[in-house]
């Protein structure tokens, strides 16, 4: 980014009111660049910095309300956010770069935010050995849970009772949050790709997928692990899991420095279709599943994303790219090398989604290259996906959650 004297505001949020709640709002989430920046999860703060001055720090003071109502102690540190206007004022008439929250009354020059928020973005995904502790912090509570989950299975306990067990352990291991909402679908809810735990009760035979991770400090895990909820496979679901885990594995060995997330995903979507076609399902080359897109009637998300704080955490496009590319008929949530520090997810998944299975113009398009037939008793099955959080080193790739089980 070629150096500019501007004047730059990163601002961390505020809590949105609940409708017709009174004084009840949201969970708060602070603007990740100004956590990052900072350190502070308060609303109200405003970090602001002038080339020639550096950094000011405002934040909202504790109010009397807190003190009462919350048991805030202490106070907010940085200077009182009502000098944030002073401040503006002295400088007006000089670019401004407004990233962050939005800031009301506060207009900055929109195509300086930008370039300011995307260069703020890859300065953060590289990971520092502190920020890596503490998502290792959050895979080790999201394990205690996991540990459990095959002992909770079984024909007729719900995907909510799961879910509840399952954050119950996250927090008794130490989380402050879940990392996002928790995915617990069972029989064919396992190929809604974000289905939230229903009051559905799981059937003998059939699988449940899970998606769940615990958050400490605003830095979280992100894993998902199927399992058969009678404790054994059928032979569909145990070989579908096969293709899935080899590709998986493959996947994460993939994760080197300097490799195109494009590219990697792109690979696996090319090993899955050769499972299926394996299987009988796809007709074509694994090439021309790709090609043709034909793989993301089955694959039709990314790869993953990059991680820590927060889910999805500084995802995007590489600095010199301004556009966001399709690789296998899938828009990837990322589309950059890999670096060292980088923190990403690797989630291939196998579905059988009606709403893409039964569309005419996917039908006809793909007309030769899946056995319909041959597909047509798969669709009971749901989906399946596997996750793991992944460092990208010089050394080769860390598999932080490599000790759940898959």
């Amino acid at each position: 980014m070629t150096p500019l004297k501007i004047n730059v505001l990163v601002v961390a949020g505020e809590p949105i009111g609940i409708p017709g709640g009174q004084d009840q709002t949201y969970p708060f989430y602070v603007h990740p660049h100004y956590y990052w920046l900072t350190g502070c999860s308060r609303p109200g703060g405003v970090l602001a910095f002038d080339p020639e001055e550096g950094w000011t720090d405002f934040r909202a003071p504790i109010s009397q309300a807190e003190r009462v109502w919350e048991g805030a102690e202490g106070e907010a540190g940085g200077q009182d956010v009502a000098g944030l206007k002073n401040w503006l004022e002295k400088r007006q008439g000089r670019p401004l770069a407004v990233v962050g929250a939005n800031l009301p009354r506060i207009d900055g020059d929109e195509n300086l935010s930008e370039r300011v928020c995307r260069e703020l973005q890859h300065l953060r995904r590289p990971k520092d050995e502190d920020e890596v502790a503490l998502v290792a912090r959050a895979v080790e509570a999201s394990a205690r849970g996991y540990a459990l989950v095959s002992e909770w299975l079984k024909p007729g306990v719900s995907e909510r009772e799961i879910a509840i067990r399952l954050e119950s352990e996250f927090f008794l291991g130490g989380a402050d949050r879940t990392g996002y909402g928790t995915i617990v679908g069972s029989g064919t809810n396992s190929a809604v790709l974000h289905w939230p735990a229903s009051g559905r009760r799981m059937a003998a035979g059939e699988l449940v997928l899970i998606d769940a991770g615990a958050s400490i400090e605003g830095y979280t895990a992100d894993i998902t692990r199927v399992y058969p909820v009678s404790g054994e496979w059928n032979a569909r679901q145990r070989d579908l899991h096969a293709i899935l885990l080899q590709a998986q594995i493959h996947a994460l060995e993939g994760c080197q420095v300097g490799v195109e997330w494009g590219d990697l995903h792109t690979r696996t979507a090319a090993e899955l279709a050769e499972g299926l076609r394996g299987l009988g399902i796809l007709r074509c080359s694994a090439e021309e599943a790709v090609e043709s897109e034909a793989i993301a009637l089955f694959f039709p998300h990314g790869l993953g994303h990059m991680l820590g704080l927060g889910v999805r955490d500084a995802s995007g496009l590489a600095p010199a790219r301004t556009q966001t590319r399709t690789f296998a008929g899938a828009r990837l949530r990322m589309d950059l090398p890999l670096e060292a520090n980088y923190l990403v997810t690797v989630e291939p998944g196998l579905y059988f989604i009606p709403a893409l299975l039964n569309d005419s113009e996917k039908r006809e398009k793909h007309a030769q290259r899946v056995d319909w037939d041959q597909l047509a008793p798969w669709m009971e099955l749901g989906g399946m996906r596997i996750e793991d959080d992944v460092l990208v080193t010089p050394q080769g790739p860390r598999n932080l959650t490599a000790a759940i089980p898959k």
